[in-house]
């Protein structure tokens, strides 16, 4: 399953962001593919909190149209919302513990958590999650 950070999210929508055309076109290709999908709980909020910010300019979204684009992509049968199971608090805590994630890192935590726990392999453009050893992750907008 790829699980999807906020960060590609945000870029794709970001028409000011330098890597909107890359994660606009990746979003494209795997949003038409047939393989699984998963988006954290986390990376919704962050989405719907960072678009619809009054200090983004011209990527900025009315809370009905970020929902409205959030919904759409629910929509699509490949993809699916993933919320913390009952596994959850003891994945947490090693990872972040694994991790040494504190402050600010705790999100990124969260993320690797739930990625891990479903199996999955987290798609960001953010290094901090090399930190985790247990999370399988890449970043889709560069060439490796």
């Amino acid at each position: 399953m790829i699980v999807l950070d906020a960060n590609i999210l945000l870029y794709a929508y970001d028409i000011e962001a330098v890597q909107h055309r890359s994660a606009k076109a990746y979003l494209e290709s795997i949003f038409s593919s047939s393989g699984s999908i998963g988006i954290p709980v986390h990376s919704v909020a962050a989405f719907l909190r960072i678009m619809t910010h009054p200090a983004l300019r011209n990527g900025r979204f009315s809370l009905e149209e970020a929902v409205e684009i959030v919904e759409e992509w629910f929509l699509l049968p490949q993809v699916r919302l993933l919320a913390p199971g009952e596994r959850y608090w003891e994945l947490l805590k090693r990872t972040l513990l694994e991790g040494h994630a504190a402050g600010r890192l705790v999100t990124d935590a969260e993320i690797a958590t739930i990625t891990i726990e479903f199996g999955g392999e987290l798609q960001t453009n953010d290094r901090d999650f090399a930190r985790f050893p247990r999370l399988r992750w890449k970043n889709p907008l560069t060439k490796d």
